[in-house]
Protein backbone atom coordinates (compact mmCIF):
# COMPACT_ATOMS: atom_id res chain seq x y z
CA UNK A 1 0.00 0.00 0.00
CA UNK A 2 1.45 3.50 -1.06
CA UNK A 3 2.35 5.70 1.79
CA UNK A 4 0.90 9.46 2.78
CA UNK A 5 2.37 12.15 5.02
CA UNK A 6 0.56 15.37 5.72
CA UNK A 7 1.45 17.88 8.07
CA UNK A 8 -0.25 21.42 8.50
CA UNK A 9 1.39 23.48 11.78
CA UNK A 10 4.30 25.68 12.30
CA UNK A 11 7.20 26.78 9.63
CA UNK A 12 8.87 23.73 9.05
CA UNK A 13 12.08 22.57 6.29
CA UNK A 14 10.60 19.82 4.39
CA UNK A 15 13.76 17.51 4.72
CA UNK A 16 12.21 17.15 8.53
CA UNK A 17 9.48 15.67 7.38
CA UNK A 18 10.84 13.56 4.67
CA UNK A 19 14.20 12.57 5.55
CA UNK A 20 15.71 12.82 8.95
CA UNK A 21 12.95 10.72 11.25
CA UNK A 22 14.36 7.95 12.57
CA UNK A 23 11.32 6.12 10.33
CA UNK A 24 11.96 8.67 7.18
CA UNK A 25 9.03 9.05 4.86
CA UNK A 26 11.32 8.72 1.81
CA UNK A 27 12.43 5.61 3.47
CA UNK A 28 9.45 4.44 4.08
CA UNK A 29 9.52 3.51 0.06
CA UNK A 30 11.53 0.18 0.90
CA UNK A 31 11.35 -0.01 4.74
CA UNK A 32 8.03 0.91 6.00
CA UNK A 33 7.74 -0.87 9.54
CA UNK A 34 3.38 -1.68 9.14
CA UNK A 35 3.25 -3.15 5.78
CA UNK A 36 6.54 -4.93 3.99
CA UNK A 37 5.65 -4.00 0.96
CA UNK A 38 7.78 -1.58 -1.82
CA UNK A 39 6.34 1.71 -3.10
CA UNK A 40 8.70 1.92 -6.19
CA UNK A 41 6.58 3.46 -8.41
CA UNK A 42 7.51 7.14 -8.19
CA UNK A 43 6.73 10.09 -5.39
CA UNK A 44 4.70 13.38 -5.31
CA UNK A 45 4.99 16.85 -2.89
CA UNK A 46 2.78 19.94 -2.25
CA UNK A 47 4.23 22.16 0.18
CA UNK A 48 2.25 25.91 1.43
CA UNK A 49 3.91 28.50 3.02
CA UNK A 50 1.60 31.20 4.67
CA UNK A 51 4.42 33.75 3.86
CA UNK A 52 4.92 33.21 0.62
CA UNK A 53 4.18 34.72 -2.85
CA UNK A 54 0.31 33.83 -3.78
CA UNK A 55 0.31 31.23 -1.00
CA UNK A 56 -2.75 29.76 -1.84
CA UNK A 57 -0.47 27.78 -4.71
CA UNK A 58 1.74 25.31 -3.40
CA UNK A 59 5.44 24.09 -4.65
CA UNK A 60 4.86 20.85 -6.17
CA UNK A 61 7.08 18.08 -6.92
CA UNK A 62 6.60 14.31 -9.05
CA UNK A 63 8.81 12.37 -10.32
CA UNK A 64 8.73 8.58 -11.57
CA UNK A 65 12.67 8.59 -10.30
CA UNK A 66 13.42 6.78 -6.66
CA UNK A 67 12.82 8.98 -4.17
CA UNK A 68 16.03 7.49 -1.66
CA UNK A 69 17.63 8.60 -5.02
CA UNK A 70 16.40 11.71 -5.74
CA UNK A 71 19.25 14.26 -4.97
CA UNK A 72 16.59 17.09 -6.52
CA UNK A 73 14.39 16.38 -4.38
CA UNK A 74 16.47 16.29 -1.33
CA UNK A 75 17.95 19.27 -2.14
CA UNK A 76 14.57 21.44 -2.31
CA UNK A 77 13.70 19.62 1.07
CA UNK A 78 17.10 21.42 2.60
CA UNK A 79 16.07 24.82 1.33
CA UNK A 80 11.92 24.71 1.27
CA UNK A 81 9.71 25.74 4.55
CA UNK A 82 6.03 24.49 4.14
CA UNK A 83 3.48 25.18 6.72
CA UNK A 84 1.41 22.52 5.02
CA UNK A 85 2.64 19.83 3.03
CA UNK A 86 0.63 16.34 1.55
CA UNK A 87 3.43 14.01 0.32
CA UNK A 88 2.80 10.52 -1.26
CA UNK A 89 4.91 7.35 -1.88
CA UNK A 90 3.01 5.45 -4.88
CA UNK A 91 3.25 1.47 -4.34
CA UNK A 92 1.82 -0.34 -7.13
CA UNK A 93 1.14 -4.26 -8.50
CA UNK A 94 4.25 -5.99 -8.95
CA UNK A 95 2.79 -6.50 -12.80
CA UNK A 96 3.72 -5.50 -16.41
CA UNK A 97 0.00 -4.43 -16.59
CA UNK A 98 1.13 -1.29 -14.11
CA UNK A 99 1.23 1.97 -15.52
CA UNK A 100 4.02 4.47 -13.97
CA UNK A 101 4.39 7.85 -15.32
CA UNK A 102 3.97 11.33 -14.10
CA UNK A 103 0.36 11.69 -14.98
CA UNK A 104 -0.51 9.10 -12.15
CA UNK A 105 1.58 10.38 -9.36
CA UNK A 106 -0.08 11.77 -6.15
CA UNK A 107 -1.17 14.23 -4.77
CA UNK A 108 -3.67 14.75 -7.50
CA UNK A 109 -4.45 19.02 -7.62
CA UNK A 110 -6.50 19.91 -10.68
CA UNK A 111 -5.54 23.14 -12.21
CA UNK A 112 -7.33 26.16 -10.56
CA UNK A 113 -8.37 24.05 -7.60
CA UNK A 114 -7.51 24.52 -4.48
CA UNK A 115 -7.94 20.95 -2.76
CA UNK A 116 -5.30 18.17 -3.34
CA UNK A 117 -5.68 14.45 -2.49
CA UNK A 118 -3.40 11.77 -1.92
CA UNK A 119 -4.97 8.20 -1.30
CA UNK A 120 -3.58 5.09 0.22
CA UNK A 121 -5.05 1.81 -1.27
CA UNK A 122 -7.18 0.66 -3.85
CA UNK A 123 -10.73 0.11 -5.47
CA UNK A 124 -11.44 -3.50 -6.04
CA UNK A 125 -12.46 -4.39 -9.50
CA UNK A 126 -12.32 -0.25 -10.29
CA UNK A 127 -12.37 -0.79 -14.04
CA UNK A 128 -16.04 -2.36 -14.06
CA UNK A 129 -17.37 0.77 -12.00
CA UNK A 130 -15.41 3.71 -13.26
CA UNK A 131 -17.89 4.67 -15.91
CA UNK A 132 -20.96 4.16 -13.82
CA UNK A 133 -19.14 6.78 -11.73
CA UNK A 134 -19.80 9.45 -14.75
CA UNK A 135 -22.74 10.92 -13.67
CA UNK A 136 -21.89 11.63 -10.44
CA UNK A 137 -18.81 13.65 -11.80
CA UNK A 138 -19.11 17.40 -13.20
CA UNK A 139 -17.91 17.12 -16.96
CA UNK A 140 -15.39 19.66 -16.56
CA UNK A 141 -13.60 17.69 -13.87
CA UNK A 142 -14.11 14.68 -15.92
CA UNK A 143 -12.27 15.87 -18.16
CA UNK A 144 -9.27 16.82 -16.37
CA UNK A 145 -8.30 13.16 -15.64
CA UNK A 146 -5.25 12.62 -17.18
CA UNK A 147 -3.99 9.35 -15.68
CA UNK A 148 -5.47 5.64 -15.07
CA UNK A 149 -5.80 5.28 -11.32
CA UNK A 150 -8.56 4.90 -9.23
CA UNK A 151 -7.06 7.87 -7.37
CA UNK A 152 -7.88 10.44 -9.99
CA UNK A 153 -11.00 9.49 -11.02
CA UNK A 154 -11.76 9.84 -6.46
CA UNK A 155 -10.47 12.65 -6.55
CA UNK A 156 -12.89 14.29 -9.48
CA UNK A 157 -15.86 12.64 -7.72
CA UNK A 158 -14.81 14.04 -4.34
CA UNK A 159 -14.64 18.07 -5.95
CA UNK A 160 -17.73 17.20 -7.48
CA UNK A 161 -19.42 16.61 -4.43
CA UNK A 162 -18.71 20.67 -3.41
CA UNK A 163 -20.90 23.62 -4.86
CA UNK A 164 -17.49 24.83 -6.37
CA UNK A 165 -15.06 22.71 -6.88
CA UNK A 166 -12.38 25.68 -7.31
CA UNK A 167 -13.13 27.50 -3.89
CA UNK A 168 -11.48 27.82 -1.21
CA UNK A 169 -13.47 25.49 2.19
CA UNK A 170 -13.37 24.70 5.41
CA UNK A 171 -12.40 21.43 6.97
CA UNK A 172 -16.15 20.77 7.72
CA UNK A 173 -17.63 21.10 4.25
CA UNK A 174 -14.33 19.09 3.09
CA UNK A 175 -15.22 16.55 5.47
CA UNK A 176 -18.96 16.74 4.09
CA UNK A 177 -17.68 16.44 0.37
CA UNK A 178 -15.48 13.70 1.48
CA UNK A 179 -18.26 11.27 3.01
CA UNK A 180 -20.33 12.06 0.05
CA UNK A 181 -18.14 10.27 -2.55
CA UNK A 182 -17.99 7.26 -0.40
CA UNK A 183 -21.35 6.77 -0.36
CA UNK A 184 -21.59 7.18 -3.90
CA UNK A 185 -18.62 4.68 -4.53
CA UNK A 186 -20.31 2.13 -1.77
CA UNK A 187 -23.70 2.65 -4.67
CA UNK A 188 -21.83 1.64 -7.64
CA UNK A 189 -20.03 -1.15 -5.85
CA UNK A 190 -23.23 -2.43 -4.82
CA UNK A 191 -24.36 -1.96 -8.62
CA UNK A 192 -21.85 -3.47 -9.84
CA UNK A 193 -21.95 -6.37 -7.16
CA UNK A 194 -18.67 -6.07 -5.80
CA UNK A 195 -18.18 -6.74 -2.62
CA UNK A 196 -14.47 -6.99 -2.53
CA UNK A 197 -12.01 -5.93 0.48
CA UNK A 198 -11.09 -2.15 -0.73
CA UNK A 199 -9.04 -0.20 1.59
CA UNK A 200 -9.88 3.50 1.03
CA UNK A 201 -7.77 5.77 3.05
CA UNK A 202 -8.16 9.33 1.69
CA UNK A 203 -5.69 12.71 2.91
CA UNK A 204 -6.66 15.75 1.43
CA UNK A 205 -5.04 19.43 1.97
CA UNK A 206 -6.09 23.19 0.70
CA UNK A 207 -3.01 24.68 2.58
CA UNK A 208 -5.49 25.89 5.46
CA UNK A 209 -7.32 22.27 6.57
CA UNK A 210 -6.29 18.53 6.88
CA UNK A 211 -8.58 16.12 6.16
CA UNK A 212 -7.99 12.58 6.04
CA UNK A 213 -10.52 9.05 6.11
CA UNK A 214 -9.50 6.00 7.48
CA UNK A 215 -11.65 3.90 5.60
CA UNK A 216 -12.44 0.13 4.21
CA UNK A 217 -15.19 -1.33 2.21
CA UNK A 218 -15.79 -4.83 2.99
CA UNK A 219 -12.93 -5.28 5.32
CA UNK A 220 -13.74 -9.24 5.82
CA UNK A 221 -14.51 -10.35 2.25
CA UNK A 222 -10.39 -10.40 1.02
CA UNK A 223 -11.13 -14.15 -0.29
CA UNK A 224 -12.51 -11.97 -3.39
CA UNK A 225 -8.98 -11.10 -4.47
CA UNK A 226 -7.54 -15.02 -4.82
CA UNK A 227 -6.20 -17.39 -3.03
CA UNK A 228 -3.10 -16.21 -3.10
CA UNK A 229 -4.24 -12.61 -1.11
CA UNK A 230 -3.44 -11.86 2.70
CA UNK A 231 -5.09 -8.35 3.94
CA UNK A 232 -2.25 -6.54 6.25
CA UNK A 233 -2.35 -6.55 9.83
CA UNK A 234 -4.85 -4.03 10.82
CA UNK A 235 -2.71 -1.79 12.09
CA UNK A 236 -1.48 -0.97 8.34
CA UNK A 237 -4.74 -0.11 7.39
CA UNK A 238 -5.15 2.94 10.05
CA UNK A 239 -4.14 5.90 9.95
CA UNK A 240 -2.07 8.25 12.60
CA UNK A 241 -2.09 12.09 13.85
CA UNK A 242 0.11 13.42 16.14
CA UNK A 243 0.02 17.19 17.60
CA UNK A 244 2.33 19.48 19.02
CA UNK A 245 4.25 22.79 18.98
CA UNK A 246 7.20 21.53 17.41
CA UNK A 247 8.44 18.37 15.54
CA UNK A 248 11.82 17.80 15.04
CA UNK A 249 14.65 16.10 17.29
CA UNK A 250 14.37 17.01 20.75
CA UNK A 251 17.44 15.90 23.01
CA UNK A 252 18.07 13.36 20.23
CA UNK A 253 14.76 11.92 19.92
CA UNK A 254 12.55 12.92 16.87
CA UNK A 255 8.81 13.86 18.08
CA UNK A 256 6.62 16.00 18.61
CA UNK A 257 7.34 18.29 21.61
CA UNK A 258 4.40 18.71 24.16
CA UNK A 259 6.20 20.23 26.62
CA UNK A 260 4.65 23.29 28.39
CA UNK A 261 3.43 24.69 25.05
CA UNK A 262 -0.23 25.17 23.55
CA UNK A 263 -0.11 23.16 20.24
CA UNK A 264 0.75 24.54 16.72
CA UNK A 265 1.03 21.59 14.00
CA UNK A 266 -0.22 18.18 13.19
CA UNK A 267 1.09 15.27 11.39
CA UNK A 268 -1.54 12.91 10.13
CA UNK A 269 0.24 10.04 7.92
CA UNK A 270 0.12 6.30 6.73
CA UNK A 271 2.22 5.10 9.91
CA UNK A 272 4.41 6.91 12.75
CA UNK A 273 7.68 8.85 11.07
CA UNK A 274 9.58 7.69 14.87
CA UNK A 275 9.90 4.55 16.20
CA UNK A 276 9.09 5.37 19.47
CA UNK A 277 4.67 5.75 18.77
CA UNK A 278 4.20 6.71 21.64
CA UNK A 279 3.07 10.66 21.36
CA UNK A 280 1.39 9.14 17.73
CA UNK A 281 -2.66 8.03 18.12
CA UNK A 282 -4.42 5.85 15.93
CA UNK A 283 -7.79 6.83 13.78
CA UNK A 284 -10.19 4.67 14.73
CA UNK A 285 -11.52 2.64 11.41
CA UNK A 286 -14.58 3.99 9.47
CA UNK A 287 -13.91 7.41 10.66
CA UNK A 288 -12.81 10.75 9.36
CA UNK A 289 -10.29 13.09 11.14
CA UNK A 290 -10.29 16.58 10.37
CA UNK A 291 -8.18 19.26 11.36
CA UNK A 292 -8.36 22.94 10.46
CA UNK A 293 -6.54 25.96 11.56
CA UNK A 294 -7.72 28.77 13.91
CA UNK A 295 -5.86 31.32 15.11
CA UNK A 296 -2.91 29.55 14.18
CA UNK A 297 -3.87 26.75 16.35
CA UNK A 298 -5.16 23.34 15.18
CA UNK A 299 -8.14 22.23 16.28
CA UNK A 300 -8.72 18.46 15.27
CA UNK A 301 -12.31 16.47 15.13
CA UNK A 302 -13.41 13.18 14.59
CA UNK A 303 -16.09 11.30 13.39
CA UNK A 304 -17.85 8.21 11.94
CA UNK A 305 -18.10 7.08 8.62
CA UNK A 306 -20.11 4.46 10.02
CA UNK A 307 -23.27 5.28 8.15
CA UNK A 308 -21.45 5.32 4.65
Amino acid sequence: MCRVLAYLGEAIFIEDLLYKPDVSFVNQMHQALLFQRLNLAGSGVLAWNTKSERPEIPFEYRSTNLAIYDKNLRALARKIKATALLAHLRGVAYDTRSVINEQNLHPFLFEGARLALAHNGQLARFDEMKFDLLPHIRPELSRKIRGTTDTEWIYALVLSQLEDPYADYAAQDIAAAVGSALRVLRQVRRKNKITAFSPMNLFLCDGDDLVAACFTFDPENYKELGENYHPPDEKALRIWYTTGHSFGDHNGEWRMDHAGKEATSSIIASEPLTRDASTWRMVPMQHLIYIRRTSGVPTVEIVSLEQV
